[in-house]
């Protein structure tokens, strides 16, 4: 649906985005994450065509955005992290001018307003001003607005922002329907608890670059390891940490004062003989249990100092596809970039 290669931005010698090569699969909800300034809010804007790259290619479902600007403007619904309403239009009002814009007929924009307020949950506000909604409301409107063309490829920047508790559950409720639909959307936040529940893959930059991406289960396995287990103890540390080192398949990633931390390949069985081995040799566990990733952890893990420079962005791949997993670090991206 969405494939990216080799996406470069430059502003004179400072590069918002370098060598960004992605690919976004039909169906996807895809979520772009980011510090601030990572480039994530740039290449989407070059994705839509409101911004020309210095270098690299765009194709959406199987259209050059480069060389079709008029064209693929019809393949995208866009919503901005900072959208723009009319606000002496009543709702109605709103859908209808929209859809001027896209030459739809009027009993063809009524249609589809219908459809889409309620799948919005606005169709008792359709004769209501734009300026009395909440803000909440305004951005499920937003996201209804971009739907009415049907575009092939939905794209939010910061849908969240600024959004009560409610209204970012009302959001989310929203975009798990139309992925349910087989819509392809690529949404960009910072709530990253959101987009773990949401997402099917991801995409993470830092410094203008595309440092890790793929399915999220997939690029957890790549950074964490197959499973992470965490023994506490209260003695015998030494005795169990060369216990574990036996074991095939594990390795101590840390020791603490009364934990030590292990990436195993075990099963079940192998994991309780191993720990009733450490108790036989006078090792006072008090505890074990597996370690969950969160995506908070995974940001944190490959975002940590510069991008590329720690030892978690090792590997490099080119485009994500399904099961597909990328960990670009800054030096092989910058020995390879071709901006």
């Amino acid at each position: 649906m969405l494939q990216i290669d080799h996406l470069c931005k430059n502003y004179g010698k400072f590069q918002a985005v370098s060598d960004l090569t992605l690919h976004v699969p039909q169906g996807d909800l895809f979520g772009f994450v980011g510090p601030n300034g990572a480039g994530k809010t740039t290449t989407i804007r070059m994705v839509c065509g409101l911004m020309l790259p210095t270098a690299g290619n765009i194709m959406i479902n199987g259209v050059d955005a480069l060389t079709n600007r008029k064209e693929i403007k019809k393949q995208i619904g866009y919503v901005p992290d900072f959208f723009g309403v009319y606000d002496n239009l009543k709702v109605k009002e709103y859908m209808d001018f929209y859809g001027s814009m896209y030459r739809m007929n009027s009993r063809e924009i009524e249609r589809i307003s219908d459809d889409l307020l309620e799948l919005v949950n606005l169709s008792d506000k359709k004769e209501v001003f734009v300026d009395t909604l909440s803000r909440g409301m305004k951005q499920r409107l937003c996201v209804a607005r971009a739907l009415l063309h049907n575009p092939a490829l939905l794209v939010l920047d910061e849908p969240n922002s600024g959004l009560d508790p409610r209204a970012r559950v009302e959001m989310k409720e929203l975009l798990l329907n139309l992925k349910s639909m087989g819509k392809t959307i690529v949404i960009s936040s910072h709530i990253l608890a959101e987009l773990s529940e949401m997402c099917s893959s991801i995409g993470i930059m830092d410094h203008g670059h595309l440092v890790a991406a793929g399915r999220i289960e997939d690029v957890m396995e790549s950074v964490f390891g197959n499973d992470q287990l965490i023994i506490t103890l209260d003695g015998g540390r030494e005795t169990a940490v060369r216990i574990a080192s036996e074991y095939a398949g594990v390795k101590v990633n840390s020791v603490g004062e009364h934990e030590i931390r292990l990436s195993h390949t075990m099963t079940k069985p192998q994991i309780a003989k191993m720990i009733g081995n450490m108790i036989e040799h006078d090792v006072v566990v008090t505890g074990f249990h597996k370690q969950e990733g969160s995506l908070e952890t995974l940001f944190m893990r490959v975002t940590e100092g510069d991008a590329g420079t720690g030892s978690d962005a090792v590997t490099e791949g080119d485009a994500v596809a399904e099961g597909d997993v990328s960990l670009k670090g800054e030096k092989e991206n910058a020995a390879e970039s071709n901006c």
